[in-house]
């Protein structure tokens, strides 16, 4: 019997997925599907049923498997589709909340700092702690810390903590509250010390030391507040494209939230935890807090929220002047660094290090840590190198999250152990200008080396280290994740001319990678989500313009038009 082309086709399309089968619950024609799977294949349409992809191929192809009065059919209008968006490094429990009592404004400027603290006089009663939070020096015009001095002027009666990252500017009254003074010493075993001037006092600078810094929590925020701030958080992670997030420092109340949205289908994006866990004292209490991490229920497979391992701080930050590494680095007023041969802070040291790991990657979890310096990336990688020779460690996707300067050496250890990285590009584009001032261009030679990365074979995936405030661009870290492509492929950063070193930019086709399918892999949802398959979960999103073919400085300025999670709609643009 003659059948025609069409027929023919859709008969084949039949036998492929089976003849038995029901038709798509919807199909999405006229695009440009970019599927990003391993030979980064561009499609016209594809199908979905039950939340998955059944297939993709032609308009022709895909029309013909819809079944009228069944079927939806979207006309995408010849956009662009792109896997669901995922970030590999958020901390959204603390972002959601973070300005439930009032908003914080951007702070560029030493006067911005000190303008705010002197109107939180106004409202916070006298002896009370006024605090701000992750407001980085590197991204002050000043490039500095506020002073002791500074701060005792617009807030003498109230204990002041300027807290950015793991340190601290206090005032007077701060200090003498938490007992810094010039006899303080450090009795717990844990890391850290007190920046002093020159007659040795100290200066207001605190490192390492917020366990001992007495200031009162953030205000308590009910559980069904902190969700449905949560909730709202994640409806604008889907506005930007994020159908998947990597909690990078989940603790047990955060993850009794994600519980609760989970059980209730309040979750509007795939969450993969990463608990942290005390890595200061004594160390069978830090292996038993490990021991319990493993027995969680969470560990199962989940195609919306799974524990997949642990997560430390291995050393300070390069944006508040403690990151550990290899040779020193060099004075500062600015960072209040005066030592010439201080290399940063390593909170652990590498003995312990390598029993949390064991114990860690003994679980089959994986283990990360906050890593910045080089020197600390030097110390992680030995540590997962030594345990390789004990056991092959390539399944257990041991990571470095931040992972920003590197060596060539480190860079192929990674390779070569199948060790994965968590980089955050945001960091590039808001903090080059105060990192070469302080090492100078050609010590940043490996200052995120995606494209030695990539070309080394090595597996690194893209992050935010979203932190405070809700908002793609106003974030503390913004998170729009096409700012960060663009950063990848440029290497261009605020407040800086030219390139940091053009020679490890990404090209288009990675920088899309970077943002789905290695993410994926990185929060071990490979098998489900991160490319657009036949099989895998219909997570997607249209955007506005060919990330392949526009301007590259239009890329940054892609808007998301819709976003799909399992093939229902979360998401559509005004």
């Amino acid at each position: 019997m003659n059948q025609s082309p069409f027929a023919l086709l859709a008969l084949a399309i039949a036998a492929v997925l089976g003849a038995a089968e029901a038709p798509p619950d919807a199909v999405f024609f006229n695009g440009k599907v970019l599927t990003v799977d391993p030979a980064f294949r561009v499609f016209e349409a594809l199908a979905v049923r039950d939340g998955r992809i059944v297939a993709t191929g032609s308009n022709a192809g895909m029309r013909a498997l819809a079944a009228p009065g069944r079927t939806q059919i979207h006309d995408l209008g010849g956009r662009m589709v792109l896997p669901g968006l995922i970030d590999s490094h958020v901390h959204a429990p603390a972002a959601a909340i973070f300005e439930v009592d009032h908003e914080v404004p951007e702070m560029e400027t030493i006067a911005d700092v000190l303008a705010y603290i002197r109107a939180r006089t106004q409202v916070v009663p006298e002896g009370q702690w006024i605090q701000t939070s992750q407001v980085f020096i590197t991204r002050l015009k000043e490039s500095r810390y506020p002073t002791r001095a500074e701060l005792d002027a617009v807030a003498p009666k109230h204990p002041v903590n300027f807290r950015t990252g793991p340190d601290n500017s206090l005032n007077t009254l701060a200090l003498r509250k938490c007992g810094f003074d010039r006899h303080f010493t450090v009795k717990d075993g844990g890391p850290g010390y007190l920046e002093k001037d020159a007659n040795g006092e100290p200066n207001g600078i605190v490192r390492g030391l917020q366990r001992f810094i007495k200031a009162p929590a953030a205000r308590a925020v009910s559980e069904a507040d902190q969700q449905a701030r949560l909730a709202a958080l994640f409806r604008d992670y889907n506005q930007i494209g994020f159908t998947a997030i990597g909690d990078k420092g989940a603790s047990p109340a955060s993850i009794r939230n994600y519980q609760a949205m989970r059980e209730r289908g309040t979750l509007s994006v795939r969450v993969a935890l990463s608990q942290t866990f005390p890595t200061v004292g004594k160390m069978d209490s830090i292996l038993e807090a490990i021991d319990q991490i493993a027995a969680s229920p969470l560990r199962r497979e989940d195609g919306w929220l799974r524990l997949i391992g642990t997560k430390i701080w291995l050393d300070g930050g390069m944006l508040t002047g403690s990151a550990y590494m290899l040779a020193p680095w060099g004075r500062n007023e600015g960072y209040g660094i005066r030592d010439d041969d201080y290399r940063g802070v390593l909170n652990v040291p590498p003995d312990r290090l390598q029993e949390m790991v064991r114990r860690v990657a003994g679980h089959g979890m994986q283990f990360t840590a906050h890593t910045v310096g080089d020197g600390a990336s030097t110390v992680l990688l030995a540590a997962y190198e030594r345990l390789n020779r004990e056991k092959p460690i390539r399944d257990l996707r041991l990571s470095v999250s931040h992972s920003n300067f590197m060596t060539r050496e480190s860079v192929e250890l990674a390779a070569r152990l199948g060790v994965v990285l968590d980089i955050q590009p945001i960091w590039l584009y808001l903090d080059t200008r105060t990192l070469v001032n302080q090492f100078g261009y050609d010590r940043l030679r490996y200052f995120q080396p995606l494209k030695s990365i990539f070309a080394a074979g090595g597996v690194a995936g893209g992050g935010s280290d979203h932190m405070l405030k809700i908002g793609d661009l106003r974030a503390i870290n913004p998170y729009n994740p096409f700012l960060a492509m663009w950063t990848t492929i440029t290497r261009h950063a605020k407040w800086y001319d030219g390139q940091l070193h053009p020679e490890e930019a990404l090209t288009r086709q990675q920088a899309i990678e970077f943002y789905t399918r290695h993410n994926a892999y990185l929060l071990f949802w490979e098998k489900e989500i991160g490319s657009l398959e036949p099989g895998k979960r219909a997570d997607f999103v249209v955007v506005d313009r060919d990330l392949l073919t526009c301007p590259i400085d239009e890329l940054k300025d892609t808007r998301v038009l819709q976003t799909w999670l399992e093939g229902r709609e979360v998401y559509r643009r005004p």
